[in-house]
């Protein structure tokens, strides 16, 4: 029974050496790689296409014009017609300084005009003060005895030379006759006078007019009221601040553009306009250039009009892009295309049926395209959305962008 034993025991090992050794043999064998099967995958091909050439600009959007308004008199504030962001019309009332002291100045100047022009022989009222000085009533008056002088004069000199007349009688003539001329000439004088007092009497009714006016502050231009600066009861004095009111349509976009960029600058030009928060791009025109840089900056300030729109603002930041050609050819590739990862912009290219990632360097985005600045040539074919895929792998093209890929699609299939 003992021997019985032994020999199992020794059979055993040697069976367990045996699959031992058939183990090993196994692990040594290399298994097969199973590469997977290809990714049906979407393409387009590179292509030239118009696109937009625009400058990126930062600026700030600012109100198209701001005025700070007073009254041009003193006085109390006697109402105000307006709050803040009151949208208002050029011409419409915003402030009554109280009136009743420039009426009554008003008053007193009209009536020493009265007087000027009565003084004249004009009528009381009117704005015609034109007279000719030799119509006037004392001019008249003073001509009249001239002339009547001057006749004596005449008659008595003939009378003197006939011997009727005594020396005597033709001194007396002829002093009245001086008498008269001197008369007659202070006479004219005196009606210069009166027309200086009338032309001094109508710019005082002028004035006291003009002050009656200045005592309503009115809306220069259409706007809006930014701040109010006084209120009701107030004293204020000639020039001291009522109101602030601004006009934001067109808004006013003041942009900054670096000196190399500033040369394609020119008036009229589309800006297109976007700002933080807003997903909306506005438009606008470049209706400002400064003449000239900064010389410390070497920076360009321009202005565009901006329409006021949606959520647009005096006082926002704005990023803008000045648009300086419409179509400008350029190689573009499908915003799909592109990948990034640890800041490079990559593509996947399609070469003989199989993925082939490529570094490209970017340009301008406009809609679903990107500009291509290297890394690419016309008519190469790049894949859509490739996320995922990696150089070497195989690839099914679903859709063909041309007859040309068709081609390749069918080489691939065949190979494959």
């Amino acid at each position: 029974m003992n021997v019985r034993a032994c020999g199992l025991a020794l059979l055993a090992g040697c069976c367990g050496l045996g699959l031992v050794s058939c183990g090993r043999g196994n692990a040594g064998r290399t298994q097969p790689k199973v590469e997977p099967p290809p990714r049906p995958v979407r393409v387009a091909r590179v292509e030239l296409r118009p696109m937009v050439r625009a400058i990126p600009v930062t600026g700030t959007l600012a109100a198209q014009e701001q005025s700070v308004l007073s009254a041009k008199v003193s006085g109390r504030l006697q109402r105000l017609e307006v709050d803040l962001g009151s949208v208002v019309r050029q011409g419409d009332l915003l402030a009554q300084v109280e009136p009743r002291d420039y009426e009554l100045r008003l008053q007193q100047a009209a009536a020493a005009l009265a007087q000027a022009r009565t003084a004249l022989g004009l009528p009381l009222e009117g704005d015609d003060d034109q007279v000719e000085v030799e119509q006037a009533s004392t001019v008249k008056q003073a001509a009249a005895v001239l002339d009547e002088a001057a006749k004596n004069l005449q008659r008595v000199r003939n009378l003197s030379r006939a011997g009727i007349a005594s020396p005597s009688e033709l001194d007396a003539v002829e002093a009245a006759h001086t008498l008269a001329r001197a008369r007659h000439d202070t006479a004219v004088e005196e009606a210069r006078t009166r027309l200086a007092t009338l032309a001094q009497r109508r710019a005082e009714f002028e004035i006291a007019r003009k002050q009656l006016a200045d005592a309503s502050v009115r809306a220069p231009f259409d706007g809006a009221v930014q701040a109010r600066l006084a209120s009701v009861g107030e004293f204020v004095g000639s020039g001291v601040p009522i109101l602030r009111l601004v006009k934001t349509d067109p808004l006013r976009l003041r942009l900054e553009v670096p000196e190399r960029e500033s040369i394609h600058l020119r008036l009229g030009q589309s800006v297109r306009v976007l700002v933080e928060g807003d997903t909306n791009a506005y438009a606008g025109r470049l209706a400002r250039l400064s003449p000239a840089l900064s010389e410390l900056s070497r920076i360009m300030l321009v202005e565009a009009d901006v329409p006021r729109e949606g959520s647009l603002r005096p006082g926002l930041f704005a990023r803008a892009q000045i648009v300086i050609r419409e179509r400008d050819e350029a190689l573009g590739v499908p915003a799909a295309a592109l990948t990034t990862f640890a800041g490079l912009e990559k593509v996947v290219l399609l070469r003989d049926g199989r993925a082939l990632e490529k570094v490209i360097t970017t340009g301008r985005h406009e809609g679903n395209w990107v500009e291509v600045l290297a890394g690419l040539k016309a008519g190469e074919t790049v894949v859509l959305d490739p996320a995922g895929l990696r150089t070497g792998q195989r690839v099914i093209i679903l859709d063909a962008p041309s007859n040309q890929t068709s081609r390749e699609t069918s080489q691939t299939t065949a190979r494959n």
